[in-house]
């Protein structure tokens, strides 16, 4: 890897405004500015030589332990050394919210799990024992890298002309001398309004914050433990000002070492609704899931003809793709791209996911207004105008549009989740003999041309043979039942055609789709986790369990997952971590606790929460 640290080995810090990426060295190699989508101010991992990175390190010492304090994202390091021990804590601070940053501990505020960016990064050394020497060095890089930090002194901190604000050292590089019972706290103030306050005051309001958050959840079944912590990762990833849940933090993270596949995902993806409102919901974090509903229903508005599969993390459209030529890419995978052209695609399933998790969310809390499924029933309009056309697909390919089955499914279940929204509100004048017409042929066209009787399974698209792991969720959408023999040859179909390194699953064969991109790529972890999902609905509960396990048991030390993983050796891949791998866990822990028919998201939906 030419000196790149594996994707996997990097620790995760949000403040649910920007992320910042800590290298196992300790070095923070990853953090845009002012926000999620901002150009990054450090991108080593993206280039060793001109991405930038903050630095620090204990001198003649060594990284002896490295994790997550319990219930956060704080992350907790020990040096040791022959002369000292050492304890650093990184973290993005987080104030509990109606609670300024340092209010005293076991102060009310917060007590109901919310909490409010500080929009300073802390990093927090302290010695434990004997004698350390701590060196620090703020290798700002703004722009992607594309130029130098400029920094100027200013009433005992350093400022950067870009806003950045450095306290806690002297210079951008220092080396401290710390003895036991001593500290050191370097803070880095991406905004230029943050509060200042005492580090150990800052870990206690950050700790709580996240704590009082997960706490909420009373979830204790099957991959508790995983459960809980893929759902901090989700709320590290929604975006604090607009509700909007970010496919990943990072751009261009390779999905193969070397290959071209590589995009920004720190936007908003619309396939990802229904699973982030129903584990939002399900895990009792209601105020979450109405924001990012809110997100979504702003998305339907308007009169263009086709709503985008995806939105910038403030509701804007995405920016048209550029290619930043100046970094190599993360293990020299060229290009580094920023911005995402498949924002310009159709893809008909956004209708369906949209649909779904709007249903999800009245049947659970009925909050739904006039004004929000005036929006919905835009959707059915165009749902209506357009489903027989073809489409460019979920996987964003770009070798042309085509019938996919994936997309004809949830075309149906927009149509579905629309009659049963209606009939759930009673609104007077909908046309639904007609919505329910257009659910029939939609049914009838999908099953006449999406299932191939030579394959004996779903097909990628109308007339192919092709496996496609997204047609896993036939029967999670519940458009068949999980023991039907056409969904079960599906699951056979997709295994022999897909499978490889036990539980792991691709989610197409790249070069059979002609998907418009050269090179391959590694196993896909969300279709990997849904088929522990359908197998449970399948009745094969025993093989399921043992395919979350052995997926669990792959993550990496610090419990993240990327997008995809190398078969072979189990490194992690793509942008790192990833919203609908966590997602897909959280839905296959909850399946396989339930051991029901039904997919038990949706079900317990349906039972009203």
């Amino acid at each position: 890897m030419s000196g790149y640290p594996p994707i996997g080995s990097y620790a995760f810090l949000s403040d649910c405004h920007t992320a910042a990426l800590v290298a196992p060295d300790g070095a923070v190699e990853w953090m845009c500015a002012p926000r999620f989508d901002g150009p990054s101010v450090f991108a080593r991992i993206l280039d060793r030589r001109r991405g930038g990175a903050w630095e620090l390190h204990v001198e003649q010492a060594s990284v002896a332990e490295r994790g997550y304090l319990d219930e956060t994202l704080v992350l907790r390091t020990r040096w040791e050394g022959a002369q000292g021990s050492v304890v650093v804590h990184d973290f993005l601070a987080m104030s509990p919210a109606g609670s300024p940053a340092g209010s005293p501990a076991g102060s009310p505020a917060g007590e109901g799990g919310g909490m409010s960016p500080v929009r300073l990064l802390v990093r927090w050394a302290r010695c434990e024992r004997g004698r350390a020497v701590v060196r620090s060095r703020v290798l700002a890089r703004p722009d992607y890298g594309a130029r130098e930090a400029r920094w100027t002194g200013r009433g005992g901190v350093l400022e950067e002309d870009s806003g950045l604000i450095l306290a806690g050292a002297p210079e951008p590089e220092s080396r401290t001398v710390l003895r036991e019972g001593e500290s050191l706290a370097l803070t880095l103030d991406y905004t230029g309004a943050a509060p200042s306050g005492h580090p150990g005051r800052l870990l206690e309001d950050t700790v709580r914050s996240w704590r009082a958050w997960s706490a909420r959840s009373g979830y204790a079944g099957i991959g508790a433990k995983e459960v809980r912590h893929s759902a901090i990762v989700l709320r590290g990833l929604l975006y604090d000002e607009g509700g909007g849940l970010l496919a990943a933090p990072t751009t261009s993270l390779p999905e193969w070492p070397g290959g071209p596949r590589n995009w920004d995902y720190r936007y908003v993806w619309h396939r990802d609704a229904a699973l982030t409102v129903l584990a939002l919901l399900r895990l009792g974090h209601r105020e979450e899931a109405g924001a990012y509903l809110e997100c979504l229903l702003r998305q339907c508005g308007g009169d263009a003809e086709r709503v985008p599969p995806m939105a910038a993390i403030d509701g804007r459209p995405v920016a048209g793709e550029r290619v930043l030529g100046h970094l190599e890419g993360y293990a020299g995978s060229r290009p580094v791209r920023v911005g995402n052209h498949a924002s310009g695609q159709h893809q008909l399933d956004t209708y369906g996911h949209i649909m779904d998790a709007a249903l999800a969310y009245h049947e659970v809390t009925g909050e739904l207004t006039g004004h929000d499924t005036s929006r919905l029933w835009r959707l059915v309009r165009l749902a209506r105008k357009q489903w027989r056309e073809p489409d460019a697909g979920n996987w964003e390919v770009r070798g042309g549009p085509r019938a996919w089955t994936y997309s004809k499914l949830y075309a149906w279940v927009c149509f579905d989740r629309a009659v049963r929204l209606a009939e759930l509100t009673g609104e007077d004048g909908l046309p639904l003999d007609e919505w329910r017409a257009e659910r029939d042929a939609v049914r009838e066209d999908l099953l006449a041309h999406g299932y191939s009787q030579d394959a004996d399974a779903f097909v990628q698209s109308y007339g192919s043979t092709a496996a496609d792991a997204s047609l896993l969720r036939v029967p999670l959408v519940g458009f068949l039942d999980g023991r039907d023999p056409r969904v079960l040859g599906t699951l056979d179909h997709v295994q022999s055609r897909l499978g490889e390194g036990g539980a792991l699953l691709h989610r197409y064969d790249p070069e059979g789709t002609a998907d418009g991109v050269d090179g391959p790529e590694g196993a896909f972890l969300l279709c990997s986790f849904e088929m522990v999902s359908a197998l449970v609905l399948a009745g094969r509960t025993a093989e399921a369990r043992d395919r979350f396990e052995t997926l669990c048991a792959r993550a990496e030390p610090l419990g993240l997952f990327a997008e995809e993983m190398a078969p072979d050796d189990g490194s992690m891949l793509g942008n790192y971590p990833q919203a609908f791998t966590h997602l897909a866990l959280i839905e296959a822990a909850l399946n396989l606790d339930a051991s029901g028919t039904t997919d038990e998201l949706h079900d317990w939906a349906a039972r009203g929460g």
